[in-house]
């Protein structure tokens, strides 16, 4: 049986290990020819295994697909761009790139250092405009392609602990939604995905207190293969005119996430000054304001 994505040539970031490399493994099930980029780092951005790319691309060949690994830094504009020419050279085409790289620096806001913030920014956000910025020219050119964006519940939601990691990730969801926007007259796609899934990032999670183990323990359930499904769906033709969208895969169940949009208005005819803001807003808006809610607590019930 023919793969969705036979024929297509795919780059996921951070395919390693964890999500990336389920995503990775899963897109070559589904025909696509892989690049495998990873430079082999701790969770929090030390060098472990630089042999990782290699590694995963070397085990899809084996099955049969074709892939090779990159260890090229996302947040090297040189080396990103130097990957993209030499997927060129090797597979002719780029169809679809995965933005899944990503490192974590937490730190309560108020002791956050500024390096902790610009770390996490560079990997998640800049990285995945290196990459796309990269391979927007390509996609221009053969008119069509699709970019599918990791972002998190964190983002969109909220957590503890997590400045850094939330600005990066809700940035990701205005970059995608531009890239949609900007390239939707050369048949390109941009999406992003929340991903519920156990990995070493989600393995970072307090557990102080027995609801924080329940979470986990359920987390531990979902695992990162239920994941490349909707990647290889979104990446295929036959998600033809589905853009801009913010995606979420829990075990077996997939959500499609609101987008800002008003919910409520006031109005005075006369203006409005700070007393009579004062005087109406906070009544008018009680109960509509967004809630100060972690992702757990929006998201509360058992995985399907």
């Amino acid at each position: 049986m023919t793969g969705v994505l036979e024929g297509k040539t795919a780059i996921v970031t951070g395919a390693g290990q964890g999500v990336g490399r389920a995503i990775a493994e899963g897109l070559a099930k589904e025909g696509a020819r892989v690049v495998v980029n990873d430079i082999g780092v701790t969770l929090t951005g030390e060098s472990e295994n630089a042999k990782a790319a290699d590694e995963v691309a070397a085990g899809i060949t084996m099955n049969g697909g074709e892939a090779f690994g990159s260890n090229a830094s996302v947040s090297d504009w040189d080396a990103v761009n130097g990957m993209v020419e030499e997927t060129m050279d090797r597979f002719g085409s780029v169809d679809l790139v995965v933005n899944n790289a990503g490192i974590l620096r937490d730190s309560i806001f108020h002791k956050m250092t500024p390096e902790q913030f610009h770390k996490v920014l560079e990997v998640h956000l800049f990285g995945s405009f290196n990459l796309s910025r990269a391979v927007a020219p390509h996609f221009r050119q053969q008119q069509g392609g699709s970019f599918v964006h990791m972002t998190s519940t964190a983002g969109l939601i909220g957590n503890f602990g997590q400045a850094n990691y939330m600005a990066a990730k809700l940035g990701i969801v205005g970059l995608s939604r531009s890239i949609a926007m900007d390239m939707e007259r050369y048949n390109v796609r941009s999406n992003c995905i929340a991903p519920f899934a156990w990995s070493r990032m989600v393995s970072s999670i307090p557990t102080e207190t027995d609801a924080d183990k329940e979470r986990v323990n359920k987390l531990k359930r979902m695992t990162p293969e239920k994941l490349s499904p909707l990647v290889a769906f979104l990446g295929s033709d036959a998600a033809q005119g589905i853009s801009g969208q913010i995606f979420s895969v829990r075990n077996n169940e997939i959500y499609l996430f609101s987008q800002p949009r008003p919910i409520r208005s006031l109005h005075r005819s006369e203006g409005w000054s700070a007393a009579s803001i004062a005087e109406v807003l906070p009544n008018a808006f009680h109960s509509d304001l967004t809630p100060l809610e972690r992702s757990a607590d929006v998201i509360n019930w058992d995985p399907i």
